[in-house]
């Protein structure tokens, strides 16, 4: 079949390619180790669920599921396994799986030695993964198998004339659960109506993250100036040492710009108009962390103060996966003009919160990154024009959300905004609303499938 012929070329280009790239020398190195991990973790007595993102974005849309099924069923037990790098060491410590590995390429002999040892009495597959052998013994060992927040376009291969015997590993599985009707409408197409519009459990998942936000003093002297941490939470009702994040300090002066997941393309654009407009703090946190990345950005901000995270507050620091320490002096945060640079993972999504407008990097190379995360703050969002293959883009477009492809559709934008504080506000609570009228996905997959 030419399916396992491309797929053991692909393997063996793996294998050479692993020798020049860490990447994918981790991805090569994990997966040939799977078989080991499964070999010592597989209790033969438990029943396995079988969840599997190709990477970190899968993941997370796969999490609001994976944690309910575990605390309401808890006679299952989970196995999560990744295809990607960027997926398996962000969370190869879960704690919301029993078990976390690679995913072994997808040779028959693979997928035999793999369901074998995990026997599996169920299987989610996130999004974009159709993995053929995996998918036909399954359904020959009549395993439910769910395919959860696909969506599909009619240029992919199963709708095309060439694709029809790739296009029947679709039929391997038990029900979809798609993001759109038009994912549903090409499915029927060929013959698959077991499909459910069940949207997009990102939406779930970003309103979980809100939920569990928590207060970043670093980032939170930066926006209220010398107001301290302790004294501002007993304002906002919180107790000294609380971890939630207080009320958005919106009503302060001046406005806060945060640019998340950003790359050299988008800092090229907001770099230069606040450089033009030093009223505005600005904070990035940008997409690769590297060394040779950073200085780029503090060059281009050159003249500026640009303070990194981890170097103003290292024991806060720590907690987050840091990119390389910064010899940088601690200095007083919070006047304007300033610039607070994010030199590690995993705070994102909370510094989000301090935001009064947003920009969310990827959309003039691969791909936007993930607009839900600020949105869901009720904050503005801009992004680049590659965005039409990403549903909550267009949707956000009808409010809430900005399209820029110049400097100068971001420039009117941000004159806009810094000149009407109301329409600055209502366009983020469309955002906001946005997010919180598509949640709810994760409520119908689950009164869908077979428990």
């Amino acid at each position: 079949m030419i399916y396992n012929l491309i797929i053991y070329l692909y393997l063996y280009g793996v294998a050479v390619y692993s020798l020049f790239n860490k990447k994918v020398r981790k991805m090569w190195r994990g997966e040939r180790a799977a078989f080991g991990v499964l070999k010592e973790k597989v209790d033969p007595e438990a029943k396995y669920v079988w969840f599997h993102a190709a990477s970190l974005g899968e993941f997370e849309q796969g999490r609001p599921l994976m944690e309910r099924l575990r605390r309401e069923h808890p006679e299952y037990k989970i196995l999560l396994t990744f295809f990607s790098p960027s997926g398996y060491e962000v969370r190869k410590n879960y704690e919301g799986a029993d078990i976390i590995c690679y995913l072994p390429l997808d040779t028959p002999i693979n997928a035999i030695r793999f369901l074998r040892a995990v026997r599996p009495v169920m299987a989610f597959f996130i999004k974009y993964e159709f993995w053929y052998n995996y998918l036909h013994i399954l359904k020959h060992r009549h395993v439910p198998v769910y395919s959860v927040s696909s969506i599909f376009r009619p240029d992919q291969v199963f709708f095309r004339w060439y694709g029809s015997q790739y296009g029947r590993v679709l039929n391997c599985f038990t029900h979809f659960f798609v993001q759109n009707e038009q994912s549903r409408e090409l499915l029927a197409k060929i013959g698959i109506t077991c499909v459910t519009v069940a949207g997009d459990t990102r939406f779930d998942r970003v309103l979980q993250i809100k939920e569990q936000a928590k207060q970043l003093p670093v980032v939170e002297e930066f926006v209220r100036g010398h107001v301290g941490t302790v004294a501002r939470g007993r304002e906002d009702g919180l107790s000294a040492d609380s971890n939630l994040v207080p009320p958005h300090p919106r009503t302060l002066e001046p406005p806060v710009f945060v640019a998340g997941s950003s790359w050299p393309p988008d800092e090229d654009i907001f770099i230069r108009y606040f450089r033009e407009h030093p009223e505005w703090k600005l904070i990035i946190a940008p997409h690769v962390i590297d060394e040779a990345h950073l200085q780029q950005i503090e060059q281009k901000l050159e003249g500026w103060q640009v303070r990194r995270y981890t170097s103003l507050n290292p024991s806060e620091g720590g907690k987050c996966l840091r990119a390389e320490d910064s010899d940088r002096p601690s200095s007083p945060l919070g006047r304007p003009g300033e610039v607070l640079l994010i030199d590690c993972f995993g705070l994102l999504s909370s510094i989000y919160h301090y935001a009064d407008v947003a920009y969310v990097g990827g959309g003039f190379g691969v791909g936007i990154h993930n607009l839900l995360e600020a949105a869901v703050w009720d904050v503005p969002v801009f992004f680049g024009p590659n965005n039409q293959k990403f549903q909550e883009a267009q949707g956000l477009k009808k409010g809430g959300g900005f399209e820029i492809s110049s400097y100068e559709d971001f420039a009117a934008q941000m004159d806009r905004f810094a000149s009407d504080s109301d329409y600055l506000h209502a366009e983020g609570k469309k955002a906001g609303q946005f997010v919180k009228n598509l949640a709810g996905a994760t409520d119908i997959v689950l009164s869908n499938i077979q428990l």
